[in-house]
């Protein structure tokens, strides 16, 4: 098992794990595999534990999954906090509320009318796929919630996969902006890899255990706010600053 803060840190800078001019793209599997745990593990290092997702209930987590798209996390704390005094964080009297209340309610997370249709979206789908029941979701596999869960307008491939990983605990990586940002900037993989491309690079790489995914996911969110920035990254002071970048950008990425 690999879980949170197993693994020790170990010198990105040796090229036994990642030749000059090479990128993912050059590493066999198991190269990958010893790559990502090599980051993860350096992260932990140097970050600690981040104790996701910040939210009460399994419901919680889907509703802050669907109000954190376009807003930072601030917002959406606001936002569920107003659900929350209004005894709202359940699914079946959210469902039955006018939808100028909870466009109201959710003001502080922005894109308010757009979300509340959003959220009145998961919430038909959470009623009639599961009774309200977000246990009867776990029994059913990843790929098929997943699946059911992409053709809910208004959730997306991060949506989905933030709700599979940490409200029904099912081993989906997440892939975000700061994902492809740290990946892409020490020349891993291409600036314009898609979603699921780079979900997969994860996804084939690393054991699936919820716990691993859950942790990994924070760092790199951690990592990206703190050092790799939109507009410049803060290089010299990252704990992966020692990981070697590609010499040359990458045309495709074989996975």
């Amino acid at each position: 098992m690999v879980g949170p803060g197993l693994l020790p840190r170990q010198d990105l800078n040796s090229r036994e794990f990642l030749p000059k001019g090479s990128s993912v793209h050059h590493l066999n599997g198991a190269d990958r595999h010893v790559l990502l745990l090599q980051m993860y593990g350096t992260m932990m290092e140097a970050l600690g534990p981040s104790h996701w997702w910040p939210a009460e209930t399994p419901f919680e987590v889907c509703l802050g999954a669907i109000l954190t798209q376009n807003t930072n996390w601030s917002n959406v704390d606001r936002a569920l906090w107003n659900l929350r005094q209004a005894d709202l964080l359940d699914p079946e009297r959210l469902f039955a509320q006018d939808e100028d209340r909870v466009a109201e309610l959710i003001r502080p997370a922005g894109y308010f009318r757009v979300k509340t249709t959003r959220l009145k979206n998961f919430l038909f789908f959470l009623r009639s796929e599961a009774r309200y029941d977000l246990s009867n979701l776990q029994k059913q596999s990843l790929e098929e919630v997943r699946a059911k869960l992409l053709k809910v307008k208004g959730i997306g491939p991060e949506t989905a996969d933030s709700i599979l990983l940490y409200a029904l605990h099912k081993p989906s990586f997440v892939v975000d902006a700061y994902t492809t940002r740290i990946m892409s900037r020490h020349g891993l993989v291409p600036e314009t890899i898609g979603y699921e491309r780079l979900r997969s690079l994860f996804m084939d790489a690393l054991p699936h255990e919820v716990q691993l995914f859950n942790e990994y996911h924070a760092l790199l969110v951690r990592l990206g706010k703190k050092w790799c920035k939109k507009k410049s990254g803060v290089c010299s002071e990252c704990p992966l600053q020692g990981l070697k970048q590609s010499a040359q950008p990458l045309a495709a990425l074989k996975i």
